[in-house]
């Protein structure tokens, strides 16, 4: 929410997009709803094909992520990276919200990098050096709107079933897929960048 309050400051016609998979929590609908109202601003709400969504849930089930690294990673592939590299496929860059604090293996990222996951355009990180206290810092000085699983004790959000409170002294990530043991706890939007 921070990138998107200091691009609305600069262009308050600021393009934004989010994904809704069909599996997120009630909260995050509220959230996209009160992201309009505060900023006065559309959104684009990116979706699966549902052909695609039907055919996986067809074969491997509504729940197929919790039985494998493959599967899971084939869901997000077809509720977040499909429709992600859809939408950008017409722009020149996209900015995020990535931050080096977050995992392992974001400790490297660029404020600017050449998505080539993505077709080769320009992803822009601006708070990849930020730290939480930070962005805390600037959500109450602005008064950003918060996500309210966040005063719940979420960490990080996303879909509803792979998602869990995350202990004291955790990382932040470590709710995301808790079940499973493998380190890179990425869905595959932000697949390694070359730095530019």
């Amino acid at each position: 929410m921070v990138v998107l309050d200091i691009a609305w400051r600069v262009q308050p016609r600021v393009r934004v997009f989010t994904l809704d998979t069909g599996r997120l929590h009630q909260e995050t609908y509220d959230m996209m709803d009160l992201v309009r109202a505060h900023y006065g601003i559309s959104l684009d709400v990116l979706f699966p094909d549902a052909a695609e969504t039907e055919a996986m849930v067809r074969s491997k089930g509504l729940n197929l992520f919790y039985e494998t690294v493959e599967n899971r990673h084939a869901c997000c592939g077809v509720r977040k990276v499909n429709p992600l590299r859809k939408y950008l496929g017409g722009l020149d860059a996209w900015v995020t919200g990535l931050r080096r604090d977050q995992w392992a293996s974001r400790s490297d990222i660029k404020k600017v990098e050449v998505d080539a996951g993505n077709g080769g355009i320009v992803k822009l990180n601006p708070i990849a050096d930020w730290t939480q206290e930070q962005l805390d810092e600037y959500t109450k000085v602005h008064n950003v709107p918060k996500h309210a699983l966040y005063s719940k004790g979420f960490t990080s959000i996303g879909c509803l079933p792979c998602t869990r409170l995350t202990q004291p002294g955790e990382n932040p990530r470590a709710g995301r897929w808790w079940w499973e043991q493998d380190l890179q706890k990425e869905c595959g939007l932000h697949v390694a960048a070359q730095a530019k």
